[in-house]
């Protein structure tokens, strides 16, 4: 794949492959990294080293400073950007808890707060790690969905939860609630404080305490969700990113 690119004479090559490789195999090409993880991973971390860092992007200012602290400057952060579409703002008494279902999402607190909060609760993901167990009886599941019927569903829905248990490298599923305008409730970690703007488009917790995301929940039940929705816009909306990524990759290109 890479002697192909290298033989087309593209411009400039936008990366976000996360494998060594694809680093040692694109250092002679006009290429923009953009790491969307943090730095989980010594070989990724090893090869990153080794990429000039005008050459390096990420998609938040909290993974920027995680990989600033094992010795890799990443100088641009662009975050992602949400696709705006038509949502109906009158939803129903229900928490939804989206993305996939795996460890580090904190599946079983979402599901604690909204059941302390006495609000029904909404699944939508499909299972990601095999060796992952959790109790989701008693809430009503749709697997994976197309993205239109999760915006559809996020629309529907009272609050989203994000009760992420790991540093969130960005955090989706929180810009596409709001855009929905569906609050978030979401423990305060990772990029979570960059996404969701506190006491407007959701309320953010302290980590790993049940009881507060409880309380987030709550709040956000009182959010007025147009203006929730006129955050993520103003915030979060493709075109911004997307220009954003052309000035980099003009840079990247010379």
């Amino acid at each position: 794949m890479f002697d192909a690119i290298d033989a087309a004479g593209l411009d400039v090559v936008s990366q976000h492959a996360f494998d060594a490789p694809a680093f040692d195999l694109a250092r002679d090409l006009p290429v923009l990294h953009t790491l969307h993880l943090p730095p989980i991973v010594e070989a990724v971390v090893s090869a990153a080293r080794h990429v000039p860092s005008p050459r390096l992007a990420t998609v938040s200012r909290s993974c920027q400073a995680s990989w600033q602290a094992v010795g890799v400057e990443v100088p641009r952060v662009l975050r992602n950007g949400v696709a705006d579409m038509p949502v109906q703002l009158t939803p129903s008494r229900a928490a939804l808890i989206a993305g996939r279902i795996s460890p580090e999402k904190g599946i079983e607190h979402a599901i604690a707060a909204a059941r302390a909060a006495d609000i029904e609760v909404r699944i939508a993901g499909a299972h990601y790690d095999p060796a992952y167990e959790v109790d989701l009886n008693s809430t009503m599941q749709f697997g994976s969905l197309r993205r239109d019927e999760l915006r559809l569903l996020m629309a529907q829905s009272a609050v989203t939860i994000c009760a992420v248990r790991w540093d969130e490298p960005f955090g989706m599923v929180a810009a596409e609630a709001q855009m929905a305008g569906c609050p978030v409730a979401a423990y305060g970690r990772g990029a979570m404080p960059e996404v969701v703007e506190e006491g407007v488009s959701g309320f953010l917790a302290e980590p790993d305490d049940v009881d507060a995301l409880t309380r987030a929940v709550g709040s956000c039940l009182a959010l007025d969700r147009a203006a929730v929705r006129a955050s993520a816009q103003r915030r979060l909306g493709l075109e911004a990113a997307l220009d954003q990524y052309e000035i980099a990759l003009r840079e990247a290109a010379g």
